[in-house]
């Protein structure tokens, strides 16, 4: 029987499940392992089309990590690449160090907010460009299929190591004045996830007083899911700043490319209202500036960017459709619903550290609570995104848009329904059979009903 650490030259059991529309995703060790891994930096070198290629490779805290990245590397430097270790680093320290030290590449190992059995890859072109399964995931997926790698490389890659935390932490600060930022006192839930690592790495040039939760770099996630989209998990958050009187809190996921904030009150702060918080920052420095926002987002996001004298832009939802968009237009920002925000002067990479950052300036600059800053931005009522599996996903999309004859109807992103005062998205998922509901109303009551109604009929 083989060991698991020792790969051979064909590769003939890599579940194709496992590569989705913008990562590689599995269960350790049945779906993804290090047989798997050293294959797939076998299959990367090739696909990045230089003739030696140097590529940046980082992974998050989860167990599994540091014997994929091992054997990722193996692969790629046995086909010819030269493999950078840049150790357990948050995903946009990995966009960073691929952009700014000029890497034709990079790999992250990572399954984000997954639970802990997963594990997974992100990658990249060079200038931190994703690449996706319309992108070249496609084609890892097909040559692995072939169940025969490439050759090898007779002359070799090597494989080295480069901290490049402490540079990251500056590119973060350069988005902002750091001198501007108040002694704020923030509550911030790491999940057992890489914002351990990174926030003290940041935090120490800024005079905030970070009350840390869950800073203990653990994939086993022992206290709460790394996920902070979901509500539930953002229970402890809530409670450590109303218990710390802090004036905010901050969550990421798994890999802390995402965030989420909570108001001194431990009121949620939803991606749309960032959104418009870092779009308003943005375009202080960037006046007159193109601003992205995707279909998912509050009305009030485009209304905010349009009334700040910037030109809103909007996109379907997805990072890969996103930092193309970005980069056809030279878009100086973009932010999800999702928790995502990317930056032109980050290689159009998302980052959840400078969004954070961004929001401080924000904060610090207008010398009121939280709550208060966000109220004239956060006027309207959303559902949260509802998913539903779905037998016939044409049929049920069909079946809502003869619902509502009258309404102002667009395709961008599945189907959009508009009326003045509510509006909905229904989107089909990219790769299960299920269907994504959003709904948002002027008020809680005609986000209710129409939430409720639309429900009805993709559930009926």
């Amino acid at each position: 029987m083989r060991s698991k650490n020792a790969p051979t030259d064909v590769q003939t059991r890599v579940d194709p499940g496992i590569f989705k529309s913008y990562d590689v995703r599995g269960i350790y060790p049945t779906q993804i392992n290090e047989e798997v891994a050293y294959a797939i930096g076998r299959c990367f070198v090739p696909l990045l089309g230089a003739q030696r290629p140097r590529i940046a490779a980082g992974r998050d805290m989860r167990p599994s990590g540091e014997t994929l990245a091992a054997a990722f590397a193996r692969g790629a430097s046995d086909a010819g690449g030269d493999v950078v270790e840049i150790g357990m680093v948050s995903t946009d320290a990995l966009y960073f160090a691929v952009g700014k030290f000029g890497f034709d590449g990079g790999v992250m190992i990572t399954a984000s907010h997954n639970p802990a059995q997963y594990n997974g890859m992100k990658f990249t072109r060079a200038q931190a460009q994703a690449i996706s399964l319309d992108t070249g995931l496609s084609v890892l997926r097909e040559g692995l299929a072939s169940g025969v790698l490439p050759p090898k490389n007779a002359n070799a890659g090597t494989i080295s190591q480069r901290d490049i935390l402490d540079d990251f932490a500056q590119h973060c600060l350069s988005f902002i004045d750091p001198s501007k930022i108040k002694p704020l006192r923030i509550a911030v839930d790491a999940g057992n996830g890489m914002a351990g690592e990174t926030i003290p790495h940041v935090f120490r040039f800024l005079p905030c007083d970070v009350v840390p939760l869950y800073f203990e770099l653990d994939g086993s996630f022992p206290n709460h899911p790394a996920s902070p989209i979901e509500p539930e998990n953002m229970i402890d958050l809530q409670a450590a700043v109303r218990k710390q009187r802090c004036d905010l809190g901050v969550a990421f996921d798994g890999d802390a490319d995402r965030m989420f904030i909570v108001d001194e009150k431990g009121g949620l702060i939803d991606g749309s209202t960032v959104t418009a918080l870092v779009a308003l920052n943005t375009l202080k420095t960037h006046p007159g500036s193109k601003i992205l926002y995707n279909l998912i987002c509050s009305r009030s996001v485009p209304e905010l960017i349009a009334k700040a004298g910037g030109v809103p832009v909007r996109s379907q939802v997805g990072h890969s459709i996103i930092k193309a968009i970005m980069r056809e237009q030279d878009i100086v920002f973009g932010g999800e619903h999702s928790g995502h925000f990317y930056f032109r002067d980050n290689w159009y990479a998302d980052s959840g550290m400078i969004a954070l950052l961004s929001c401080l300036e924000v904060f610090s600059e207008a010398g009121r609570p939280v709550s208060e800053v966000i109220a004239p931005i956060d006027t309207r009522f959303r559902s949260g995104e509802m998913n539903t599996v779905v037998s016939d996903v044409a049929a049920k999309l069909a079946a809502i848009e003869a619902h509502y004859p009258d309404a102002q109807i667009d395709r961008l992103d599945g189907l959009s329904l508009a009326y003045p005062q509510w509006w909905m998205n229904v989107r089909p998922s990219n790769t299960e059979p299920l269907l994504r509901l959003n709904v948002e109303g002027d008020t809680p009551e005609l986000m209710e009903r129409h939430r409720d109604e639309a429900l009805a009929l993709i559930r009926g």
